[in-house]
């Protein structure tokens, strides 16, 4: 069953009424990191053995757009990529309440009676250890057992994920993608750091005086530091491994950030379409030049490194036992 996506309380009793149970969780999710995968597998699997349906919640935009705008952090994802993972976990809806200030206003006890109780009619709410809801964040996951007793349904924390020490976070992330350490990123998130957008025409200089590539633009604030990546890019449903800059060009002189990904064994000259370019591995800074030839020596010797790194990944892959 696709995953139900409702954008309001009225649009969810609209869809499911008021007889249906719900495992719910709470969170914005940005990145849907191996944190979040851990609290969203429990309420699947709480979901299944008690016949309720598996619901989260998420807000749009970030609370912080609206109640701290100069702190809001840049996001990992956009809503719909974040939606599209929360559906390959397997829950059966989302509800994706508009974050104002009438919501931000919202009592802890306000928005347990109304979104948990007179909407989703909650039989269980799993959260982070650190949980915080309510107007100013008053609310913990110490007030949400106690407001649950008269709501009739549980509440049970999940510990966070540690990989190698560090905790697993959207902050974590952001300092390894804006870090350019993609492969530590990956790490967190449990795949690939990726840009998802349109392929938008190049000036040509490229084609002309180095390699041609695709040029990717993409609405997500979060963007890896300047230099070059080993990556796959998908087109038209199919993957390619690529070298791809993130940078300005400085060899061309260029101001304007671009993205910009040269595909192996790809030969089709397409200049729109969807694109998605999902980074693996930094091969370089971005460095200026000193003209096209030494450039295209120098993106040769990146396509070799490249190569070379996924044939190492695909050995290590080769390694795993089967699942």
């Amino acid at each position: 069953m696709p995953l139900a996506i409702l954008r309001s309380p009225q649009e969810w009793t609209g869809r499911f009424g008021c007889d249906i149970r719900a495992t719910v969780t709470i969170g914005n999710f940005d990145g849907v990191h191996l944190g979040h995968q851990k609290i969203l597998r429990s309420v699947v699997e709480h979901a299944r053995r008690t016949n309720s349906l598996a619901v989260a919640i998420t807000f749009d935009p970030h609370p912080f757009r609206v109640v701290r705008p100069d702190a809001a952090p840049p996001m990992i994802e956009t809503l719909e990529q974040r939606l599209a993972h929360i559906e390959a976990l397997g829950l059966d809806a989302v509800l994706v309440l508009s974050f104002d200030r009438a919501l931000a206003s919202s009592s802890p006890e306000e928005f347990v009676q109304r979104i948990l109780g007179d909407c989703l009619h909650a039989c269980a709410v799993l959260v982070g250890e650190n949980f915080r809801f309510g107007h100013r964040q008053a609310g913990d996951v110490s007030l949400l057992r106690k407001l649950s007793g008269t709501m009739n349904f549980d509440v049970d924390s999940v510990p966070p994920v540690a990989f190698r020490g560090t905790i697993v976070s959207s902050t974590a992330v952001r300092t390894a993608v804006t870090g350019g350490r993609v492969a530590w990123a990956a790490r967190l998130l449990g795949r690939p750091f990726a840009l998802a957008g349109e392929i938008k025409p190049g000036t040509g200089t490229g084609r002309r005086f180095v390699f041609p590539t695709l040029n990717l633009s993409t609405a997500q604030e979060l963007l890896p530091a300047h230099g070059v990546y080993a990556t796959e890019a998908i087109v038209d449903g199919k993957v390619y491994r690529a070298a791809t800059n993130v940078g300005i060009r400085p060899t061309f002189d260029g101001t304007r950030l671009t993205i910009e990904s040269h595909l192996f064994d790809f030969s089709k000259e397409i200049t729109s379409g969807p694109l998605e370019i999902r980074f693996w591995h930094r091969l370089r800074d971005e460095r200026k030049f000193s003209g096209p030839e030494a450039l295209r020596e120098q993106i040769q010797r990146d396509i070799v490194r490249a190569r070379s790194f996924f044939r190492r990944l695909e050995a290590a892959r080769q390694l795993l036992p089967p699942e």
